[in-house]
């Protein structure tokens, strides 16, 4: 059906419309979501492929990941693909990580993390002594309860509060310790380790999120369970995760069309009726649901009807960003796992630049060979990705060819120093950087992580599912509960339960009480 304006919907309440912009892994999920709820879900891309920051290159062995590499947190995607009468192994091969992360030094000392804890001791033991290991025992025992006392009242919740926080807190005193409230994360591991090589990697988990272990809360430390609880490799990358997401939405009667690019999402009396595309198509919709950064909407670039949207995040600090590179080649020198991180001698330095919003003249390295850790044996030619932290602006110093391509030789000739050598050597134009993201994510201005991690009272900044807007609504990894792939889908489950529950409501009187007092004009 095609509107030539944007006048009062008449689809049919038996089968509302819903317009997802953005096929994202939010986007995708929510799509699923919505559709196996009976709606007629019309997914809008601006790319020619879903899956958002979920995207490949192409190399001479194949797609090669450009973004997210693996999956943790598997129950988020299980719990998805039933919703939508399916499961996930019929879909895509996941396959278990025995070795979480191969961890390289400068000194030539390296260390395996194991998804088997008692492994992981034996490993840490051998590593650095009996008392290194009893410290990573606590260490594990502490960010396994701050999980467990977390997440049901963050991660699940579609709407935290703070004040609800603090009184699940209070009344859960064995949390307050643990949870190290005064403390930054690094403050916390220097405490908790006595070796600080072990202080540095676990310091590594506010990156996952975009942020630094100097200037993050100490409750970050809880990413680690996250990690300890499970690693899977989507067989063939996991950018199959999402063509599979794909395949489920329009089995279920989705349409998606890539190449589409929104001018706005139209607005009358306070609540979203549709969105117009460049070009000037019309699509009405009962429902939008916007899974993109959500910054694009508070400066305008959805139309200025949804400026009110998600205004904090005009002035929150946006999250670092990365330089990426994405190739294929033969590999020489220590044997690699999947996931492998190749640290500096000093841990500090390259958060230091990144706080001055400048290139890290010392980054850590993380490398993930993609054909690897599939219980088989790797071809010659694999597929590679690199990835070093960078400032998050579009306009950062340094994104200049030819900065470009003096810091690549020096990432090459880093690797080199820790043995690893590539044959072909990648190119410069293999590399994916935040003026490059920035262009890529609209309204993200390079940032990968949408705002900030830092600072404890970072999680209540995020923009949650509903919006000032009836009927639009938000998702993906700028949203609650944050970044990462198994964080975006589960904004997607709020913003459906969100949806969902409005639709039950008819009455304008009774949808605000659903949103706790917010204003739908």
């Amino acid at each position: 059906m095609t509107l030539d304006a944007p006048t009062i919907n008449t689809l049919s309440p038996d089968r509302p419309r819903a317009v997802v912009i953005g096929a994202g892994i939010g986007g995708l999920a929510g799509a699923v979501r919505l559709a196996a709820a009976g709606m007629h879900v019309t997914v809008l891309e601006r790319h020619g492929h879903l899956g958002g920051k979920i995207r490949t290159v192409p190399s001479a062995a194949g797609p090669v990941d450009a973004g997210p590499t693996v999956l943790t947190l598997r129950h988020v995607f299980d719990d998805l693909f039933q919703a939508a009468g399916a499961r996930i192994e019929d879909y895509v091969t996941l396959v278990p990580q025995e070795i979480l992360a191969r961890h390289f030094w400068p000194d030539g000392s390296q260390l395996d993390l194991f998804a088997d804890r008692v492994a992981s001791l034996d490993a840490i033991h051998q590593f650095a002594g009996s008392k290194s290991a009893e410290e990573f025992r606590r260490f594990s025992d502490r960010c396994a309860h701050l999980f467990d006392g977390f997440d049901a009242p963050m991660m699940q919740a579609a709407e935290p509060a703070l004040g609800e926080l603090s009184r699940h807190v209070m009344s859960c005193p064995n949390l307050i310790a643990p949870m190290a409230p005064l403390s930054t994360l690094a403050g916390l591991l220097k405490r908790q380790f006595s070796d600080p090589r072990l202080a540095q990697l676990f310091g590594r988990y506010a990156t996952y999120v975009g942020g630094s272990p100097y200037r993050s809360p100490a409750l970050l430390a809880l990413i680690w369970q996250a990690e300890a609880a499970g690693v899977w490799v989507v067989k063939g990358g996991i950018h199959r995760l999402t063509e599979a997401l794909g395949e489920v939405a329009t089995g279920l009667g989705a349409e998606i069309e890539t190449h589409t690019h929104v001018d706005r999402i139209e607005v009358q009396g306070g609540r979203a009726m549709g969105v117009r595309l460049i070009g000037g198509r019309w699509i009405p919709a009962d429902v939008v649901l916007f899974n993109g950064d959500p910054q694009a909407l508070a400066t305008g670039l959805l139309g200025d009807a949804a400026r009110d949207v998600a205004k904090q995040t005009e002035t929150l600090p946006r999250s670092h960003s990365a330089r990426v590179y994405s190739f294929a080649a033969e590999v020489s020198g220590p044997d690699i796992a999947h996931h492998n991180v190749f640290f500096d001698a000093d841990p500090r330095s390259e958060f230091d630049d990144l706080a001055a919003g400048q290139l890290p003249s010392a980054p850590t390295l993380y490398l993930c060979a993609e054909d690897r850790g599939l219980a088989s044996s790797p071809p010659d030619l694999e597929r590679f990705e690199i990835i070093a932290n960078a400032p998050a602006s579009r306009d950062a110093a340094g994104d200049d060819s030819g900065e470009v391509a003096i810091w690549h030789q020096m990432i090459m000739q880093k690797m080199a120093r820790f043995g690893v050598r590539f044959s072909p050597m990648p190119a410069p134009s293999a590399i994916t950087t935040p003026a490059i993201f920035g262009e890529m994510f609209p309204g993200s201005n390079g940032a990968l992580y949408g705002q900030t991690p830092h600072g404890l009272t970072a999680a209540f900044q995020r923009p949650t599912a509903r919006t000032s807007i009836s009927g639009l609504y938000v998702a993906g990894g700028g949203t609650h509960p944050g970044a990462g792939v198994p964080m975006a889908t589960l904004s997607a489950r709020h913003a459906v339960a969100a949806i969902l529950s409005d639709r039950t409501s008819t009455s304008p009187l009774a949808r605000t009480a659903m949103r706790g007092g917010m204003s739908t004009a």
